[in-house]
């Protein structure tokens, strides 16, 4: 439960993460204060094959079976008994398949697998940080290995979360984890998002983004979250850890959750 008044000073951090995806951790990582440690469990992901290589678009089928048991179950059950305060899902794309109710009862299925232990899950934090900083109308922004469909769901997610969603795509830029630059990535955003957003969502865990945050947010004026970022801010949350500590990686850590992550 998230601790307003009794923040701690020092604590390690679990993250379940696809077999073949290092980004989450690495960004995790980038992003956590010294006194932090991020821990990280691999997950068995059918869509992803040696050296992270992945098709240009992922199918569904392995997205929503990577949500399930047995996989993330058994690697929750490990993680959790490593001494960590939380464990965070670093995984976006299953909440748009599954929905906000099949996220949920994800969340509290592995809770119990934790023992108890606190688990967050990105698309839920973002939906928490975006009521918290008083956003109505967003823009999704997903990785280009989300194919339309995807693309869709995860508009429809924010959308049933009570949104505004002025714009949702895939961005236009090349399909693989090692492909994406900053440079491309903060062009393509800025070019894309209207003025009308409150507040720009860019998911995606394997997408590299953190390295953004600020620029985005100085040239549009408005915030932006993007996976990891908005993972790491709940996990702290949770954990007893002040997100206020980190510096450099966008509004969210200004912000205190205004109901439970």
């Amino acid at each position: 439960m998230w601790r307003p008044d009794g923040w701690s000073t020092r604590c390690r951090l679990g993250v379940l993460v696809p077999h073949g995806d290092v980004g989450p951790e690495s960004e995790l990582r980038a992003m956590a204060p010294a006194a932090i440690g991020i821990h990280a469990a691999r997950v068995p992901f059918g869509a992803i094959t040696a050296g992270g290589v992945m098709d240009p678009t992922i199918p569904l089928a392995p997205v929503r079976a990577f949500a399930g048991p047995p996989g993330v179950d058994d690697a929750t059950q490990l993680l959790s008994t490593a001494p960590v305060q939380a464990i965070g899902y670093g995984f976006t794309s299953s909440a748009y398949v599954i929905g906000a109710a099949g996220e949920d009862a994800m969340i509290a299925r592995l809770r119990d697998q934790a023992g108890g232990l606190p688990v967050v899950a990105p698309c839920a934090a973002a939906v928490t940080a975006l009521h918290a900083m008083g956003a109505r109308r967003v823009a999704v922004v997903s990785p280009p290995w989300f194919d339309s469909q995807l693309s869709d769901l995860g508009r429809d997610y924010y959308r049933a979360a009570g949104f505004e969603v002025d714009f949702s795509a895939s961005c236009g830029l090349p399909s693989g984890q090692d492909l994406i630059t900053p440079e491309d990535l903060y062009g393509w955003v800025l070019a894309q998002v209207p003025d009308s957003v409150d507040a720009v969502t860019i998911g995606g865990n394997g997408l590299r983004a953190v390295g953004v945050i600020e620029a985005l947010e100085s040239a549009l004026g408005r915030p932006v979250l993007t996976a990891n970022q908005v993972l790491l801010w709940a996990m702290m949350a949770v954990a007893g850890a002040d997100p206020h500590t980190v510096n450099g990686y966008g509004r969210v850590f200004g912000t205190s959750p205004d109901r439970p992550v």
